[in-house]
């Protein structure tokens, strides 16, 4: 239990640098505030769960393993990604009224982590870099998984409450629609590196 401190120090980098994720909390609580993006949130939360339990498992090996498998969901996660920087660039601008729009849905932030690279990226270096328990592979998993899931709430958190500190400076609807636009590139960048590095 002697790296925990590092093994918190890793995950805060590698989940709270910008990515998909985290740029796109920031982006619905932009454009719909931090109460309405708390289900956006806590569905990206579940998805980081189910990404951990892939990737500490090794199943998400397995399946990279099998022939034509990356290529397939490699393009299913590009697809969704365009799909989702559509809808931020095309959310309402912020400096206008919240009620405009629907936020998204708490699935499609599970979704967008269960596509994401850099999910699956940071969980493997943080499981594999990092031994907490000592002679016990499933109490070391479960305490791994705990602290991880608290960063990612934290991180999560922060990033949505920058986003929604944007709605309370920004009055202009076009300055809005540039920030917007703005978030939008940004997660096709992340997503770009992530997806070609």
């Amino acid at each position: 239990m002697s790296d925990v401190p590092q093994f918190l120090v890793v995950a805060l980098a590698l989940t709270g640098s910008p990515g998909p994720n985290t740029l796109s909390v920031a982006a619905v609580g932009a454009a719909f505030g931090r109460r309405q993006g708390l289900r956006y949130m806590a569905g990206l939360t579940l998805g980081m769960l189910g990404v951990i339990a892939i990737v500490g498992s090794g199943l998400s090996a397995l399946l990279l393993a099998l022939p034509g498998v990356a290529p397939v969901v490699t393009l299913g996660a590009i697809a969704y990604f365009l799909w989702l920087a559509w809808r931020i660039a095309t959310a309402p601008p912020i400096g206008l009224t919240k009620a405009q729009g629907n936020p998204p849905h708490w699935t499609e932030g599970t979704l967008l982590s269960l596509v994401n690279p850099k999910a699956y990226a940071a969980m493997a270096a943080v499981f594999s870099g990092f031994t907490l328990v000592s002679g016990a592979p499933l109490g070391d998993a479960l305490v791994k998984t705990a602290l991880l899931m608290l960063t990612i709430l934290a991180v999560n958190l922060a990033w949505l409450c920058a986003g929604s500190l944007l709605t309370r400076t920004v009055r202009s609807p076009r300055a809005g629609r540039v920030i917007n636009m703005a978030f939008a590139g940004a997660l096709l960048i992340a997503v770009a590196a992530t997806t070609l590095l």
